[in-house]
């Protein structure tokens, strides 16, 4: 899942159970539509990435670099304490609101298509909740 800085999901993706999640970051970022934010040209990805530890791959944060994406990853081995606690909470946040409809909490459907179909409204309904002007 991406989200933006207020918890927002933007995209959501399924994988299968023992594929890493590392590699979905980048076909999650480069599938991201423009940014809105301030007036003027939109952006056309963000200027930072927050993940955690799982994510603490070097040849990941130089892709980031390449496509102007500043990543503040935890790094593996070091103690807690690194701060990002304190802004990733939102990612777990929309994670949360995610797995809210029951359907979702265990999964029962054995085909691929029907599951990421419940997840994709899973979605659409926490976009609704967030921001019912849509």
């Amino acid at each position: 899942m991406l989200t933006d800085a207020h918890g927002t999901p933007l995209r959501v993706s399924l994988t299968g159970g023992h594929r890493h999640d590392v590699t979905q970051l980048l076909p999650l970022i480069d599938s991201l539509g423009p940014v809105r934010g301030k007036r003027g040209r939109p952006r056309r990805k963000p200027r930072t990435l927050y993940a955690d530890r799982g994510y603490d791959y070097d040849v990941y944060r130089r892709r980031l670099r390449e496509r102007g994406i500043t990543p503040k990853i935890a790094r593996r081995g070091q103690p807690h304490g690194s701060g990002l606690g304190r802004v990733r909470w939102v990612a777990e946040s929309a994670i949360a609101w995610l797995h809210g409809p029951r359907r979702l909490r265990t999964r029962w459907e054995v085909r691929d298509d029907m599951h990421d179909a419940f997840l994709q409204l899973a979605h659409c309904m926490t976009l609704a909740r967030k921001h019912p002007a849509f």
